[in-house]
């Protein structure tokens, strides 16, 4: 695999392309070298104190047989004394075995998240286009680098662990009796074929079912090892002077390093799911890109002018290298100058700006900078002289002043101040509560459109560029706003080159050039004045369509001149008079991310204390789990049946072991014949574990898959029913539900399945060793079993300790993926600033507390599992001295101590097996509590909600009587304060107002995605709160300011407007009741082209006219168009204003628009200032009724400007 660094790459399971094993270590430093070397010696150290153990129990086992009982305290002391030293030695190392790879796993996985973020944010454009999405890179550093740090990690410890085991206990076991080895060995092929046998039967068996067998397989492996064990030992012990201690010790030698060797397929299976995982991600890092913002080297231009030109470019875009965009495309902009670009809405004018910020190169013809071919500039350094403001304003989820500072590093506060004035930015700023330090929201859906656009101007300004482009830099501003916004942008365009995208051409009139494009192609260049002059020319025939569009929406012109000057007037006199409800945000509204505790501290302490009243024990969990998991009653039952039969066969295992034992010191002829007894014994446990094993795994398996499922769709259900209002508290970001919906649906697993399988088998082991200890001699068992709850505090303890830190954890790196999140889906605007490293330093910033926990927490494990380990043989050791001490007095003799010990062994084994589940549990636990939260969470505004009338015939009258509303993220910013409007039926209401005034607010309260705080919102003289939430937002049609397409195909979109089946013609109807169809049709693969992530594939007209046609095809009763044709280019906006126009007969239409041509038609006009309707009735009525009034105001602002 020579891309992913070095190394050929193998093929993993199922053909999957791997990195080789060495090459997951590639990113350690000295450091995590270090403790790799110490964690790997502690690891072979502590592998080998088992198999010295088997020699130590050799040598009790001969102790206890041979000696005289005055004698065996003395000789079973000293042997006790040495498993103490191992008890200490096995403690250390563990501590350092599990410490070292844990840490130096989470420090790698750390170091390989930010180098793969870095390397995404470094690669070109197209590398988004066509080879990855933000989902899957976010996956990838997330999922993928668990399994990496997996593989890297504390399972690299266990592996050295097992295999030094393995080698040991082989050593130990020929250095003691190799014959009796050998004859263990034979045994091992035969088992080996069978398993292969049965791995064909089983071949198709999910994963689960295979481990089963391969789990039955190993016991069988044992229990014929020992049979063998058992019947020729005894030989030995008759014909070659073996002793019962050579004998156990050969057996339990052979049999730890055989288990150990069986033990190690999870490591192994980590290390392979490790490669493959790493694969894709290393083969990223190191792929060089070739637009490489990071690439020091290029020439450095020192006196950069700004003049820009391509030259017969021909271009295509790499996700669709079928539909040429430019075919000899040329253009020149010389220095300083303003050019604007005018033309149908996809005829490339977004592509030119695309080319200059060289977000792509063309495939042939050059793009020229000052003369120079772009490809051979340092584009870094380019960048930093480019000033970009994109039609769809892209802010980050972080705070309004860090969103500016991403104009320019280490911005002092006076620019900033300075940008935002500039920007007419700092009016609605200060009136935030925290001001520069408010929280924009995930996307800024905390903001309005106008105040995120705003925002986008003064983090351009900041910048101070050479060459400025404005891709509809003002289209989403209110006419005040555009004016002053317009005022700041032509002083900074002042000897700076500047490329203007626009549909309104009002805005491009001033421009020193304006170039209309039309298909790919210039097909006029000049000024206004010269390009007016041929009335047949393409620009005079826009500026007739934009003329046409506003005299059918009613001429005003000369009303407004005629009040101009009171209008400007009244104006300046409103603009000292503070606008209360400054704050509106977007109703098309995804959750909020990272952790903006200040904006949200109402909302979140509120959420914070519920969740603490009601906080989840492990025990209630398990409860609700196990409530859950009723429907799968009888695989359950047959499931704990398999899992108690298989817990009881430990003890009796050691039942029949210390039986054994007492038989290698009978006589001769006894021992032969119960020899062969015990052996028949073993072959049957062996058959019956073969039995018993794969029920227990598959049931288990298949219960906790149902369960799985259900959970997950009980939570995804709970949380698209969940009111809006419940997205805005940044706990609930959408990077944190999708974890809680994959990532913690995911690890229940081990609680549904795994966990309750061990603990009951575990319980089962338990009460049958008691049991058995008991019937063998209860005083010795009562005393043994005084060490055990030692065992229990420290399995207790560790579980404790990792579910704190655990959560801490997840909560950072949630964090930290919205980062990611974010800069990944805003890749284009993270270019355009050079914002990469700021954005890598953020990242790391976020990963170093969830780093930190790591260590604690290997610390901790570290901890656990060396004194675990201590524990355990301490228990051997006190257990042995004990008998020793019984037999002495007389209480006890050898059969019944080595009945209760190995009983009792069994069980202390099944103990250190729940020690070794801890950590699994813990974050399980961790997870239930997390999903849980989500499906005991009551939706406020609750659409699955079968309760609410309907009504028979919708006449479509909405009232809003004394609303008064604020949002629930900031509960002191007042939205509205008494507004009370009607809106008639089968009549269009326009709502205009400053931007931020509310004017989206109304139609989220329309929709019900909010309730008002007071006041009432009725339909039909009913009030919304009482009809059927479902039923009414069907009677709803939406098409937003910023249109939301989802990852699909173009057909799939529009279908989502319509809940039944929808047939092709009807999608193709309304697609060209949109004007869409025409350059669907033109697409390569139609309706069945992806638009890509957010739309990405199109331009915002495009996108625009799909929304409106997935509008069209609900045939709602209610219509609410948000700025619906503000994207679209004059001939488009005609005919989808046409289409809509149709729509709206006989339909009641709610119109927000900043364009107030769009609206002098409408039958109401509603003005909204501060929190309250100020000025309502026709165009014509305002203007005369309200001649100093608001409306008159801005309409006198838009007839000046135009």
């Amino acid at each position: 695999m020579a891309e992913a660094g070095g190394g050929g790459g193998g093929g993993g399971a199922g053909g999957a392309k791997t990195v080789p094993m060495h090459r997951l270590f590639a990113f350690a430093d000295r450091r995590d070298v270090a403790m790799m070397a110490v964690g790997a010696v502690a690891a072979i150290a502590n592998g080998l104190a088992m198999p010295f153990l088997t020699f130590l129990i050799g040598d009790l086992v001969d102790a206890f047989g041979a000696a005289d009982p005055a004698r065996v305290v003395h000789v079973v002391s000293k042997v006790a004394v040495r498993f103490v030293y191992v008890a200490i030695a096995s403690g250390v190392a563990g501590f350092l075995q599990v410490s070292c790879w844990m840490v130096t796993g989470e420090r790698q996985a750390a170091r390989i998240r930010g180098m793969y973020l870095e390397t995404i944010l470094r690669q070109d454009i197209s590398f988004f286009d066509v080879e990855t999405s933000t989902g899957e890179v976010i996956e990838r550093m997330s999922s993928d680098t668990v399994l990496i740090q997996d593989a890297i990690g504390e399972k690299v410890g266990k592996f050295l662990q097992l295999a030094s085991t393995f080698l040991g206990g082989f050593i130990i076991a020929f250095a003691r009796g190799w014959l009796l080895s050998l004859v263990l060995l034979s045994c091992i092929p035969p088992v080996v074929m069978a398993a292969a046998a049965m791995s064909l039967v089983v071949s198709k068996l999910t994963n689960r079912s295979q481990l089963a067998y391969v789990e039955a397989g190993k016991v069988v492996d044992q229990t014929i090892g020992y049979a063998l064990a058992v019947w020729y030992g005894a030989r030995l012990i008759i014909e070659k002077g073996y002793t019962g201690g050579y004998i156990i010790n050969v057996l339990m030698a052979i049999m730890t390093g055989a288990m150990a060797l069986g033990n190690s397929s999870p490591c192994l299976s980590a290390f392979a799911s490790g490669r493959i995982a790493a694969y894709k991600m290393f083969a990223t890092i190191c792929r060089k890109p070739e637009i490489d913002a990071n690439d020091r080297n290029g020439l450095v231009l020192e006196n950069f002018m700004g003049a820009v030109e391509l030259r017969d470019v021909h271009f295509s875009y790499p996700a669709r290298p079928d539909q040429q965009i430019f075919s000899g495309f040329s253009i020149t902009i010389p220095t300083g100058m303003t050019m604007a670009l005018v033309g149908e809405s996809g005829s490339g004018k977004s592509t030119i700006i695309s080319l200059v910020e060289r977000f792509y190169d063309p495939q042939s013809g050059e793009v020229l900078l000052d003369g120079v071919n772009l490809k051979l500039l340092n584009l870094s350094r380019i960048r930093q002289k480019i000033g970009l403001v994109s039609q769809e304003p892209i802010l980050f989820t972080t705070t309004i002043r860090e969103n500016i500072e991403y104009g320019k590093k280490g911005a002092s506060e006076e620019e900033i101040r300075s940008a935002v004035m500039l920007a007419n930015a700092a009016k609605f700023i200060d009136k935030l509560p925290n001001g520069l330090d408010t929280m924009v929201g995930e996307h800024g859906t905390q903001l309005s459109g106008g105040q995120k656009q705003r925002i986008a101007i003064a983090r351009a300004i900041l910048k101070d560029p050479r060459i400025l482009l404005l891709d509809e830099a003002t289209s989403a501003l209110d006419a005040e706003s555009e004016r002053v916004v317009q005022e700041a942008l032509n002083n900074i365009m002042v000897n700076r080159t500047t490329i203007i995208v626009a549909h309104r051409l009002s805005t491009v009139k001033n421009a020193d050039a304006i170039s209309v494009l039309h298909r790919g192609q210039l097909v006029e260049q000049g000024s206004h004045a010269e390009l007016i002059t041929d009335s047949n020319g393409a620009y005079s025939q826009l500026i007739r369509l934009q003329e046409v569009n506003a005299q059918r929406n009613g001429a005003y012109a000369d009303e407004s001149n005629r009040i101009q000057t009171s209008s400007f007037t009244a104006n300046s006199m409103s603009g000292h008079s503070s606008r209360k409800s400054s704050f509106e945000r977007s109703y098309s509204r995804h959750s909020p991310q990272d952790g903006s505790r200040r904006n949200s501290h109402t909302f979140s302490s509120i959420e914070h204390e519920a969740r603490k009243g009601d906080d989840m024990s492990g025990k209630n969990v398990f409860g609700r789990l196990l409530h859950l998991h009723k429907p799968e009653t009888p695989i359950l039952v047959l499931g704990c049946t398999a899992s108690i039969a298989n817990g009881a066969i430990l003890p009796v295992f050691g039942l029949l072991i210390s039986s054994a034992i007492k038989t290698f010191y009978e006589p001769p002829h006894k021992l032969r014949k119960d020899s062969v007894y015990w052996a028949e014994m073993y072959v049957m446990l062996g058959v019956l574990s073969m039995l018993i094993l794969p029920v227990q795994y598959s049931m288990f398996y298949m219960a906790g898959g149902k369960l799985i499922e259900r959970i997950r769709g009980l939570s995804f259900t709970r949380v698209v029913y969940q009111e809006i209002g419940w997205f805005d508290d940044p706990l609930n970001s959408s990077g944190a539900i999708g974890s809680r919906l994959s990532a913690d649906a995911a690890s229940i697993r081990s609680i549904a399945g795994d966990v309750v399988s061990l603990m009951v088998q575990n319980i089962s082991t338990a009460i049958v060793g008691i049991v058995i200890a008991m019937i063998a001699n209860w005083k010795l068992a009562c005393i043994v079993l005084c060490f055990v709850p030692c065992v229990f505090a420290q399995s207790f303890a560790q579980a404790r300790f990792m579910r704190g830190f655990s959560a801490n954890a997840k909560e950072m790196y949630e964090q930290a993926s919205t980062i990611a999140s974010d800069a990944i889906g805003n890749i284009r605007t993270v270019a355009s600033f050079c914002a990469e490293e700021k954005v890598v330093e953020n990242y790391r910033k976020k990963c170093e507390g969830p780093v930190k926990e790591g260590v604690r927490q290997g610390a901790v494990s570290g901890v656990g599992y060396g004194f675990s380990f201590a524990l355990l043989f301490c228990f051997y050791a006190v257990s042995f001295y004990i008998g020793a001490r019984f037999i002495h007095d007389g209480h006890a003799d050898v059969g019944q101590v080595f009945k209760v010990f190995f009983a009792l062994t069994m069980m202390a084994v099944g103990v250190s097996q729940s020690s070794s589940m801890a950590r699994d549990f813990s974050k399980a636990e961790e997870a239930a509590v997390s999903i849980f939260e989500i499906i005991d969470k009551k939706s406020m505004i609750d659409a699955s909600s079968e309760e609410g009338r309907t009504l028979g015939t919708v006449e479509g009258n909405i009232e809003l009587q004394h609303v008064s509303f604020k949002y629930p993220v900031r509960t002191d910013v007042q939205i509205f304060r008494d507004l009370c409007l009607r809106i008639p039926s089968g009549k269009t209401v326009a709502l205009v107002g400053e931007s931020g005034s509310g004017k989206s607010t109304v139609i989220a309260l329309i929709e019900r995605f909010y309730d008002p705080d007071s006041g009432a919102i009725f339909l039909d003289g009913v009030n919304l709160k009482s009809l059927k939430l479902s039923w009414l937002r069907q009677q709803v049609g939406l098409v937003g300011q910023e249109p939301v397409l989802f990852n699909d195909t173009i057909r799939a979109n529009i279908a989502y407007g319509k809940k039944d089946q929808v047939t092709e013609e009807k999608i193709v109807a309304v697609a060209e009741a949109a004007n869409a169809h025409r350059f669907i049709s033109s697409l390569p693969h139609g309706y069945d082209t992806n638009v890509g992530e957010r739309g990405v594939q199109l331009s915002g007209g495009q996108k625009q006219r799909i929304a409106i046609a997935r509008a069209i095809l609900k045939d709602p009763k209610v219509l609410l168009l948000d700025e619906a044709t503000s994207a679209l280019d004059a001939e488009s906006e005609r005919t989808v204003q046409e289409a809509l126009d149709r729509v709206m007969v006989g339909r009641t239409t709610v119109i927000v628009a900043h364009r107030l041509s769009t609206i002098t038609g409408a039958d109401k006009i509603a003005v909204i200032k501060d929190g309250v309707v100020t000025e309502e009735g026709r165009h014509k009525q305002l203007l005369r009724d309200f001649p100093g009034g608001v409306y008159a105001s801005l309409i006198a602002l838009q007839s000046s400007s135009s």
